[in-house]
């Protein structure tokens, strides 16, 4: 590969054949965040910083040793900062890619699902912290779905992912190991009845479950379609 060929890479100009599903991001869209990526990063590390103000009182609230299951969304955001960052250096590393492609996809999703969920509840927020929450986690699933233009999301790479973002799950909702459920703050008691016979917690968690999942097949789609249009290639 020429010094030519790596530094259109880092431009974004390579966008490999994928099925609408997995790429329903405009290419004009996509280009402008890839040419314009230190911006990106540097959105990012600001909601980055942002979030962990956010989430002051509940790590307050938590043992240390419990700290890094905490701040999910902060989290996600600074997994993008630092593999679009690695990727612009032209040190793109896959593990990292994969974190930040789930991290954003699940969170970006979880967000909006729970403040839709508990929108009477969430009335103590002002509107304009309200929709900021609600699309600013929209925007990080569409910069996730623009990561497919950076990292071929290798199986190991995935294999990462799933079990960082599945260990937050488990001591989200299932066995905090120290102290109660990690999960995000919600402005209800977990036990307060919802719909269908489930609770707060088993609502939220059906949520994230799901939204874990879809990361985990978004990403091993665009894998193998990666990989069928490679064999393609004469």
């Amino acid at each position: 590969m020429t010094a030519s060929t790596r530094m259109a890479d880092r431009e974004g100009a390579d966008r490999p054949s994928l099925p609408a599903y997995l790429a329903p991001v405009p290419r004009r869209l996509e280009d402008l965040g890839l040419r314009f990526a230190w911006l990106v990063v540097a959105i990012n590390l600001a909601g980055t910083a942002f979030g962990f103000w956010y989430y002051g009182a509940q790590l307050a609230q938590t043992t240390v040793v419990m700290w890094p299951w905490v701040p999910d969304s902060p989290l996600a955001t600074l997994f993008v900062a630092l593999a679009i960052a690695a990727w612009k250096v032209g040190r793109e590393q896959p593990w990292l890619t994969a974190l930040a492609f789930f991290g954003n996809v699940v969170l970006g999703l979880w967000t909006p699902y729970t403040l839709l969920v508990f929108a009477d509840s969430y009335s103590y927020l002002p509107v304009w912290m309200y929709n900021f929450l609600f699309w600013s986690h929209l925007a990080m699933v569409v910069q996730a779905l623009v990561l497919y233009r950076i990292s071929d999301f290798p199986v190991w790479a995935v294999a990462v992912a799933s079990v960082w973002y599945g260990s937050n799950l488990v001591v989200d909702y299932f066995v905090p190991f120290v102290g109660d459920p990690h999960h995000t703050m919600i402005p209800v008691s977990r036990e307060t009845p919802m719909f269908l016979g489930a609770d707060a917690l088993g609502v939220i968690a059906v949520g994230e479950v799901t939204f874990v999942l879809l990361a985990l097949f978004l990403a091993l789609a665009i894998r193998v379609k990666k990989c069928e249009a490679a064999r393609s290639v004469p």
